[in-house]
């Protein structure tokens, strides 16, 4: 027989004691504003000072010039070779002259290292916090890729912007898996000094579809 560790007997109190006083289900209040509206341009200006504010580019662009600005920011930081998840739109690579990898489960995610760019469509985005949602549905891909290479390109249709975090949340799924991006990874060390690409892309590059 198997001499329980003080863990299994801590846990086992736990357990018994949960047992023995049920904790009724709590009533989560939702009186939080929501349903907020603002006019487009509003909108992008204040997503636009966010992200900024939070160190990442923001590229405006009209649909019809998405192509020409995502390959000028991939000449800009040199990206020649790119990865993209199943489903991003071809079109948007049409002035890309470099080497695409079309993303699969079946690519070890520490591979993608290897990769210099990723571009990625996106969920929705907070104009009021500057945070942009990536729930893993067609064109954005697994959580890996938009984490492992040093630059994201990740293009965000106007239109999927909203006022704050509730009508942002009212739009996603719960159970798709969500990731939530705030200009580059960044964090600070001990002495404060901020430090970039620890648990992400150390370049953010957004582009803002204005009439999508």
């Amino acid at each position: 027989m198997t001499t329980p560790t003080a863990r299994d007997t801590v846990l086992g109190r736990i357990r018994d004691a949960l047992a023995l006083a049920p904790t009724p289900a709590a009533e989560v209040p939702r009186a939080y504003r929501t349903g907020r509206t603002l006019p487009d341009g509003e909108r992008l200006a204040l997503l636009t000072d966010r992200l900024v504010d939070y160190k990442a580019e923001v590229h405006p662009c009209t649909g019809d010039r998405t192509a020409d600005v995502i390959a000028g920011i991939l000449r800009e930081h040199d990206a020649r070779r790119i990865g993209v998840p199943d489903g991003l739109d071809e079109e948007w690579l049409g002035a890309f002259d470099g080497e695409v990898q079309r993303d699969s489960a079946d690519i070890p995610a520490p591979s993608l290292d290897a990769l210099d760019g990723v571009v990625t469509a996106s969920a929705v985005s907070c104009a009021e916090t500057g945070t942009i949602f990536l729930d893993g549905s067609s064109g954005q891909g697994r959580r890996a890729l938009s984490l492992v290479p040093d630059l994201h390109v990740c293009v965000v249709d106007l239109s999927s912007v909203v006022a704050g975090v509730p009508e942002a949340i009212a739009r996603l799924v719960p159970e798709r898996p969500t990731t939530l991006i705030s200009g580059p990874s960044a964090t600070s060390d001990i002495e404060l000094e901020r430090v970039e690409g620890v648990h992400g892309p150390r370049n953010l590059a957004v582009v803002i579809r204005t009439d999508a």
